[in-house]
C-alpha cells in the first residue's frame, strides 16, 4: 500500500476524535481548550479604588496648589486594599489611601504620594489632580453578565488570569492526551547503561516522548521492549488502559525481525503503508482494543521517527486537544544550500532558520541521512521539498516548518 504524505496524514485526521471535555482546576487548565463561553458573575473592578498610594481628596480643594503654593489639608484617616472604612472626605480634608483600596465617600480623585510631603497629620500637597485622577471605576474593565472568553480559546497565563479574576476555579476544557512511548529491538539499551557489541542506546523512546509533552500531552514512557512478539502484545495491551495514544517506534520495515509490523498486522485494524516522503518511508496507523486507540508505529532510524511525529502525530494530538490548526503554520523563506530531492517524495530537510528584516533564511545542517541525530539537534526548522521538485539552489525560495514555535 502506497500513500502521500497528504492521503496518510487525512487517515490519520479522520480517525482520532477530541477527546471529551470536562471541568478541571484553572492550574490543570493552563495550555487546554476551552469547551464554554465564559461570562463574569461580577464587575472588575468590583468597587471605585484607588490606582496608587496617596490621598483621596475632593478636587476643588486644591484650585491653585503648586510648587511655590502648596496647599495642606487634614488628614482624617487611613485606608489600606481589603480594609473598608466608613471614613467620610468632607470639604478641605483629605484620606490617605493605599493602592488597591476602595474610595472613600466623598472624594472624587487621588493625590499620588510624590506630590506630597508624606504627611499622615497633615499633608502639604504641591498640585491639583485632575478630576477622577488615579481612581479605577467599578466595571470599567469588565461588567457583570459579559462574556470574558470565547470558546475554544487555548488557555494560557492571561486567559487565567481573567480567569481567576472573576472568580473562576474551575472550567470546563478538553484535558491533556496521555501517550504511552515504547521502543521495540533488541539492540536497545537504556542511557547511563554499559554497551555490548553491536547495541546502541535508545534514543527513540527519549525524542518521541519529548516531543509529546512539548505538545501538551501526558506522557508515560515504557522504555524498550525487545523482539519478542508476545513481550511486544502484551506491552501494549497492558497499557491501553492508560493510553489515549500509542506510539510505537522501530519494527515497522520490510526486515525478518520487524515484528511490530507482523503482530499488529494479524489483528487487521492497523495499516502499514509506504508513505511518499523522505525520512520516513515505512508508517502504520491505527486502533487497538475495545476503546480503538489509535496506535502510531514509527521508523526505527531516530530522523525519520521525529520527522514522523511531526508530520503525523504532532497533528493528531492537537486534534484530541482540539488545538486549531492540526498541521504547522508554514512559512516561506530562501534556502541558502542547493541539494537534491527524490522525484515522487516530499522531503523533509533538517535545517537551522532565522527570520530577519529580509524574512526567512535557511541552511542545510548535517546531511539527509535518517540515522543522523547530530544535524537533528541543530536544527530548528524543517525545509519542506514538495514532490514534484527534485533540486533546490541557493536562493530559491522554499517552504519552511518553524520547529520552535509555540503554536500552530
Amino acid at each position: 500500500m502506497r500513500r502521500s504524505v497528504d492521503e496518510h496524514l487525512e487517515v490519520v485526521l479522520g480517525r482520532v476524535q477530541a477527546l471529551p471535555a470536562f471541568e478541571q482546576p484553572l492550574m490543570e487548565a493552563v495550555g487546554l481548550v476551552l469547551c464554554e463561553d465564559v461570562v463574569s458573575g461580577l464587575s472588575l473592578p468590583g468597587f471605585d479604588n484607588s490606582a496608587m498610594d496617596g490621598y483621596a481628596v475632593q478636587t476643588a480643594d486644591l484650585a491653585g496648589a503648586s510648587q511655590d503654593n502648596p496647599i495642606t489639608l487634614p488628614v482624617v484617616g487611613e485606608i489600606a486594599a481589603g480594609r473598608v472604612e466608613h471614613i467620610v472626605v468632607t470639604p478641605g480634608t483629605c484620606v490617605r489611601i493605599m493602592t488597591g483600596a476602595p474610595m472613600p465617600r466623598g472624594a472624587d480623585s487621588v493625590v499620588p504620594v510624590e506630590w506630597t510631603d508624606g504627611g499622615t497629620v497633615n499633608v502639604r500637597i504641591a498640585q491639583q489632580p485632575a478630576l477622577a485622577a488615579s481612581v479605577r471605576r467599578a466595571g470599567e474593565d469588565v461588567q457583570a453578565g459579559e462574556k470574558v472568553l470565547d470558546r475554544d480559546t487555548v488557555l494560557g497565563p492571561r486567559q487565567i488570569a481573567v480567569l481567576a479574576a472573576v472568580g473562576r476555579a474551575r472550567v470546563k476544557a478538553r484535558p491533556r492526551p496521555r501517550v504511552v512511548v515504547v521502543s521495540t529491538g533488541a539492540e536497545l539499551r537504556e542511557p547511563g547503561t554499559k554497551l555490548g557489541e553491536g547495541q546502541i542506546y535508545d534514543s527513540n523512546s527519549y525524542t518521541l516522548a519529548a516531543a509529546a509533552r512539548a505538545a501538551g500531552a501526558v506522557v508515560y514512557r515504557v522504555g524498550i521492549v525487545g523482539d519478542d512478539p508476545k513481550r511486544i502484545m502484551d506491552t501494549l495491551s497492558d497499557q491501553l488502559v492508560r493510553a489515549d495514544l500509542v506510539i510505537t517506534t522501530g519494527g515497522v520495515s520490510m526486515g525478518a525481525y520487524d515484528v511490530v509490523k507482523e503482530e499488529l498486522s494479524k489483528l487487521g485494524t492497523v495499516d502499514f503503508p509506504q508513505v511518499a516522503m523522505q525520512p520516513g518511508k515505512p508508517q502504520g496507523f491505527g486502533v487497538l482494543g475495545e476503546d480503538e486507540v489509535p496506535i502510531f508505529t514509527l521508523p526505527g532510524n531516530p530522523v525519520s521517527a521525529y520527522v514522523s511525529f511531526e508530520v503525523f502525530v504532532r497533528p493528531a494530538l492537537r486534534k484530541l486537544m482540539g488545538q486549531m490548526p492540526y498541521r504547522r503554520r508554514p512559512v516561506h523563506g530562501v534556502s541558502l544550500d542547493g541539494f537534491s530531492s527524490p522525484a515522487g517524495k516530499r522531503q523533509f530537510v533538517r535545517a537551522a532558520a532565522t527570520s530577519g528584516d529580509e524574512g526567512w533564511m535557511a541552511s542545510t545542517v548535517g546531511g539527509h541521512g535518517s540515522h543522523l541525530l547530530g544535524g537533528l539537534s541543530r536544527s530548528n526548522a524543517l525545509i519542506v521539498v514538495p514532490e514534484d521538485v527534485t533540486s533546490v539552489r541557493a536562493g530559491d525560495q522554499v517552504e519552511l516548518w518553524p520547529l520552535d514555535e509555540e503554536t500552530g
